[in-house]
């Protein structure tokens, strides 16, 4: 990748609805050499996808819960289980394998505690955890979807 490609990718990750006549503009390239760069990006899997971003308050998940997890198995077939029933539950929009204490961290949005509850309840019903710690986040100082590009 060179500078022309880091400045498509960080205009694309401010704004992926900008005009191709935009961004290769902004990167100073005209419109075919822009797009060809685009996709190539995008078939070598730098570009996963375009989304839009939604306020999450405004279609009823404002709450934000940090979920750490410790368990006590650690086979194969417990690991492909687990994977699939957190993956599958909708309020589930980050799931991270940790290292250190906890085995496991999720990001979910819910409307409120008593939704959030729920959640709780069908998570521990679903698999075996030995350690389960929720923490509501507050207030979001910072969040961005957008990846330094060094």
């Amino acid at each position: 990748m060179d500078k022309a490609d880091r400045k498509i990718l960080d205009l694309l990750q401010t704004d992926a609805s900008l005009s191709l006549n935009e961004i290769s503009e902004r990167v100073g390239l005209s419109p075919t050499p822009c797009w060809k760069r685009i996709r190539k990006l995008e078939d070598a899997g730098v570009i996963l996808r375009r989304v839009a971003l939604v306020d999450p308050a405004k279609v009823g998940a404002g709450v934000t819960v940090f979920v750490t997890l410790k368990t006590r198995e650690h086979s194969r077939d417990w690991l492909e289980a687990f994977n699939d029933t957190v993956s599958a539950f909708p309020e589930v929009v980050e799931f991270y394998r940790m290292s250190g204490e906890v085995d496991y961290m999720l990001r979910v949005v819910v409307p409120d505690i008593a939704a959030y509850d729920l959640f709780y309840k069908k998570l521990v019903g679903a698999v075996p955890l030995a350690d389960v710690t929720s923490r509501f986040a507050m207030e979001a100082i910072k969040h961005t979807t957008r990846l330094p590009l060094a």
